[in-house]
């Protein structure tokens, strides 16, 4: 076994997830109803009432980020690296999982133990990235996969920001952006049929429900029946959200929505021998043990008034309610064995959780002749409270040469329990200031306190632990408007990473530079930023020699690096992604099982990666209807799988393909290939070898109104 990289942190019961985050506000269409010459703040500037918002459904270019600056705010203006994958690019791709949404996104590693199906695996700038949904902390929903159809867009803020997030990891965070009711007719559905007897339905509609037009309703609704690439696995999910938005004039808005989500699947956690390559179809796991089902309830409430004069309230709401139990049998391998036969463990957890989460912010926005303001306050909570059970025992060894299962074990009792609370407060206030249009100063106070209690036992031994943690952040950065599309920045930001009993949080800090660059009259932006970003007094997880992980601490690391992104649709027919990174993530002062791993690589970390998506449209011609082909291609540098520095994964190209045609407006059918060459070669590797997945194959017939 392996310690997770999942998004978000660590699985020791001090999660990531001590703190609420940010609200979102989504800048409601009522809005931009009113006149032309009538103007409304895009904070921190001006602009007319022409700006219309994002159409995440028609471009993969993004003009906004809805949650980088606390409210809508223009990419170009925003002093920070970020990334917007929109639901038009997530639907070209077939994206699935959040892996798959984020594989074309610069300074960013997914999917980095590829056969282990239970969670996303992302890094970002080498370090942890923590996850939100409307601004909002996942906390302890965070170790859930998110199903990408639940989203109109995600997006990436890359670099450490605990002033803006609250406590979190200095990577960067992601940010899920619900779908949420229209004040329009409108509606998709969908069927798939693919790859390991892949079938999937799915809807998503709305209307407005009275005739004022101040009542509207969505419903989006996903049910999937697949295996995976290895033998006797399971992936199945359903999806359910409902939501209405009431807004009685256009200075008020409330939107509340309900969403379940389920998930039954077969972890194959237990990867594959390193003594060669085995074909991914084999499974080294029991078929009547390796299980993971989940099952999550969200109720969502957002609230937003605008008072006259330029002030403006924000209150947003979140509670869940999740189970989440799962089993294993995985192949330990120190890497020096020989013949077939190669020992295995047992291991798995079960874990409620139960979280109340949410905020109330103030904004309020004036001119002072050529000076432009907008000061933001607010208050964050989180109340959130887990039990969880986790079990180990040594399991039957297994033959590859010849797999015979000898069942699930009987009578297991746990090693370790735990009922935890999670309690935190936060006060932040931020101002932007912009004079004549050009410069723009930010500057963010935030101050989280964190209260945590466990009460449990582990190894025979019980505990009783309580602790709390009073935290301070601030942000800084200055933003350049050289023309109307060309801005430059210089940032710094502080992290706040979240604690463990007894342990003051680990630290960080991030300089950045950055240009990024709107061509005039055109759909397209451009991106640049170079980053230091260092973090101290942090633990990871180290491999020992009889197959057992441990966490060991690493006195100081730091990444440096840079990042270009661009995005653009040139013409009617042709739309281009691309995007590069450089990060060099290395320990700057550290010994790991007694050896001075001073100047090593981080873990999984490629030093370079690479991207390119391609789509060209040709218009319907006589009895032929409209087609789209797309092409893109993924390079991943070499990187090592762990500390020391020993094994790495070698540099890999991995090609995708997209083909669409229109019968009509509204009804096309796609076919959308990942891994077109079938490449395969190992991502992970801790007590046994992980493989990217197969290649994948999906044919989807969609029908919209």
């Amino acid at each position: 076994m392996r310690e997770h990289h999942l998004i978000g942190g660590r699985r020791s019961f001090a999660l990531h997830a001590l703190l609420g985050c940010t609200s979102l506000n989504l800048l409601p269409m009522s809005a931009l109803a009113q006149d032309a010459a009538t103007p409304y703040r895009l904070s921190p500037i001006i602009v007319t009432g022409a700006v219309a918002v994002d159409d995440d459904a028609q471009s993969v270019v993004a003009q906004e980020l809805w949650v980088g600056g606390k409210v809508a705010t223009s990419i170009l203006d925003t002093p920070a690296s970020v990334s917007v994958v929109t639901a038009q690019e997530i639907e070209a791709r077939n994206a699935d999982t959040l892996e798959t949404v984020l594989q074309y996104t610069p300074g960013i590693h997914t999917d980095f133990y590829g056969s282990d199906d239970r969670n996303d695996y992302v890094l970002m700038r080498g370090f942890q990235a923590t996850s939100y949904r409307e601004g909002m902390t996942l906390g302890s929903m965070r170790g859930v996969r998110e199903d990408p159809f639940a989203y109109a867009r995600v997006e990436a803020i890359r670099g450490a920001n605990s002033t803006l997030f609250g406590v979190s990891d200095p990577g960067g965070s992601i940010n899920f952006v619900t779908k949420t009711p229209r004040f329009e007719r409108f509606g998709d559905a969908y069927l798939t049929a693919g790859s390991n007897d892949h079938a999937e339905v799915g809807i998503d509609f709305g209307d407005i429900l009275d005739d004022e037009a101040t009542l509207a309703y969505r419903l989006t609704a996903k049910a999937q029946d697949s295996g995976l690439d290895y033998a006797t696995s399971r992936d199945d999910s359903t999806f359910l959200m409902g939501g209405l938005t009431w807004s009685p004039s256009d200075a008020t808005e409330l939107t509340v929505t309900f969403d379940r989500l389920t998930r039954d699947g077969t972890p194959n956690s237990g990867g594959y021998p390193m003594d060669r390559q085995y074909d991914r179809s084999d499974f080294f796991g029991e078929p009547d043990y390796n299980d993971h089902a989940v099952d999550r309830s969200t109720l969502s409430a957002f609230l937003r008034h605008e008072f006259a004069n330029g002030l403006n309230l924000r209150a947003n709401l979140r509670y869940s309610d999740l189970t989440d139990d799962f089993g294993y049998a995985y192949i330990v391998d120190p890497g020096t064995g020989t013949g077939t036969v190669f020992d295995r463990a047992f291991f798995g957890t079960d874990r409620t959780a139960q979280e109340l989460i949410g905020n109330v912010m103030v904004q309020y926005d004036a001119q002072f002749g050529a000076i432009d303001s907008s000061t933001l306050a607010g208050i964050e909570f989180r109340d959130a409270q887990t039990e969880s059970a986790s079990y180990y025992t040594a399991a039957p060894a297994i033959d590859v040469a010849d797999s015979v299962y000898s069942g699930a074990p009987v009578g297991l009792t746990p090693y370790a329990t735990a009922d935890e609370d999670y309690t935190t407060k936060s006060l932040f206030v931020q101002q932007n200031l912009s004079f004549d249009d050009r410069f723009i100063a930010t500057v963010g106070l935030r101050r989280d306190w964190l209260e945590l209690a466990s009460v449990g036992d582990s190894f025979g031994v019980p505990s009783d632990l309580q602790d709390d943690f009073a935290e301070t952040s601030w942000r800084g950065a200055l933003t350049y408007k050289i023309n109307e599309g060309l801005s430059t920045y210089a940032s710094y930001v502080q992290s706040v990473a979240p604690p463990e009993f007894g342990v003051s949080p680990e630290r960080g800090h991030q300089y950045e530079v950055g240009v990024k660059y709107q061509p005039a009259g055109t759909t397209a932006l451009i991106s640049a930023a170079a980053f230091d970003l260092e973090k101290n007094n942090i633990t990871v997880p180290v491999v020992q020699a009889d197959g057992s992980i441990t966490r060991e601490l690493v006195g100081k690391t730091r990444a440096r690096g840079f990042e270009i992104e661009g995005k653009a649709e040139l013409s009617n027919n042709l739309s281009i992604i691309g995007g590069y990174s450089y990060v060099d993530a290395e320990v700057e002062r550290a010994v790991v099982r007694g050896t001075d791993v001073s100047g090593q690589a981080f873990a999984n970390v490629p030093r370079h990666t690479a991207s390119l998506w391609m789509s060209y449209a040709v218009p319907e011609s006589g009895n032929l209807g409209a087609q789209t082909f797309g092409i893109g291609a993924r390079y991943l540098g070499d990187y090592y799988f762990g500390l020391p520095n020993a094994d790495k994964a070698e540099a890999a190209i991995l090609v995708d393909a997209a083909y669409t045609y229109a019968f009509d407006a509204a009804t096309e059918v796609a076919l959308n290939v990942s891994n077109l060459f079938d490449e395969q070669h190992v991502v992970g590797s801790g007590t046994a070898n992980y493989y990217n997945p197969a290649r994948n194959v999906a044919v989807t017939l969609r029908r919209s109104w």
